[in-house]
C-alpha cells in the first residue's frame, strides 16, 4: 500500500488517540480498550484502502498486541489497592488460554467479514448489557465450577480472540452476575487480558506471517505502527482509568460508552451486509 505523508499522520494522529482512550477505559470500566481499539483500526484501514481481506485481521491482531501492555500496566494499578482475584486466575487461566488458542486458529481459516460480523454481534449485546444491565442481577450466588467454569472460562478466551479485545468485556459483566464486587471484577479483568493478549498476539502474527495485502510494518496480522503508537499512550492512560474507577459513580459514564459501543456495532455490522 502506498501512503501519502498526509494519510500517515493523520493514522499516527488517530492511532495516538485510540491509545489514550483505549487505556482509560481500560482501566475505568474494564472492558478492555481493544473494544475501542478495533473498530478505529478496522475504519482507518478502510481509509488508507488496506485489502479487504486482511483488514478486520490485522485490526484484531494488532488491538491484542496492545492489550499486553496496557493490561500490564492496568492490573499492577489494580494490584496495589487489592482488587485482583488470584484465585480466580489460578482456576480460569487454562480455560481462557485454550479458548484464546481456538479462537486464533479459527480467525487464521476465516474471511475478515466473520471477524467483523462476530464483533458487530457481541460489541451490541455488551453495548446492551452495559446500558440497560441491573447491579442486584444474578445468574447465581457463586461461579460454577467443572464444565461451567471451563465452557464460561473458554467462550471468554475464545470470543476475546476473535474480537481483538481484553477479557474485561466479558469477564466483567460475568463475574458481576455471580455477586463478584466490581471493583474486584475490574481489577481481576485487567490480568485476564493479559493472558488473552500474548498467546493473541503470538497467534495472530503466526497465522498472518505469510498473507499477501498487509499493511506496512507488519509481522503477520499485527501491526508494529499502530503498536508502536498506541501502546505509550495506552500505558500512561490506563493507570489513570483505574484511579478514577475507585472514586466516580461509573453509572452514567458506562451508559455514555454503551451508546457509543452500541453506534460503533451498528456501523460495522452495515459493513457487512453491505
Amino acid at each position: 500500500m502506498d501512503a501519502s505523508w498526509t494519510e500517515i499522520i493523520v493514522l499516527g494522529s488517530a492511532l495516538l488517540v485510540a491509545g489514550a482512550v483505549g487505556g482509560v477505559i481500560a482501566g475505568l470500566l474494564g472492558v478492555g480498550g481493544g473494544i475501542v481499539i478495533v473498530p478505529v483500526l478496522f475504519h482507518l484501514f478502510t481509509f488508507l484502502g488496506i485489502d479487504e481481506a486482511v483488514r478486520m485481521q490485522v485490526a484484531v491482531g494488532t488491538s491484542l498486541a496492545t492489550i499486553i501492555a496496557t493490561s500490564a500496566s492496568s492490573v499492577r494499578a489494580h494490584w496495589r489497592r487489592g482488587a485482583v482475584d488470584t484465585d480466580l486466575l489460578r482456576q480460569w487461566g487454562p480455560y481462557i488460554l485454550a479458548g484464546v488458542l481456538a479462537g486464533t486458529v479459527l480467525a487464521g481459516h476465516v474471511r475478515g467479514v466473520v471477524l467483523t460480523a462476530v464483533f458487530a454481534a457481541v460489541g451490541f449485546a455488551v453495548s446492551l448489557n452495559m446500558a440497560f444491565g441491573k447491579a442486584h442481577w444474578r445468574l447465581g450466588d457463586a461461579l460454577p465450577g467443572g464444565i461451567g467454569r471451563a465452557t464460561i472460562a473458554g467462550s471468554i478466551g475464545m470470543i476475546s480472540a476473535l474480537m481483538g479485545i481484553g477479557g474485561g468485556t466479558l469477564s466483567v459483566p460475568v463475574l458481576t452476575l455471580y455477586g463478584y464486587p466490581i471493583h474486584l471484577a475490574v481489577g481481576s479483568a485487567a490480568a485476564i487480558g493479559f493472558i488473552i493478549g500474548v498467546p493473541g498476539a503470538i497467534g495472530f502474527a503466526v497465522a498472518g506471517w505469510n498473507a499477501a495485502g498487509l499493511p506496512p510494518f507488519s509481522l503477520g496480522f499485527v501491526n508494529l505502527l499502530g503498536l508502536a503508537l498506541i501502546v505509550p499512550t495506552s500505558m500512561a492512560m490506563a493507570p489513570v482509568g483505574a484511579r478514577l474507577a475507585h472514586r466516580l459513580n461509573t453509572r452514567g459514564l458506562r451508559r455514555a460508552f454503551a451508546v457509543f459501543l452500541a453506534i460503533t456495532a451498528l456501523r460495522m455490522a452495515y459493513s457487512v451486509v453491505f
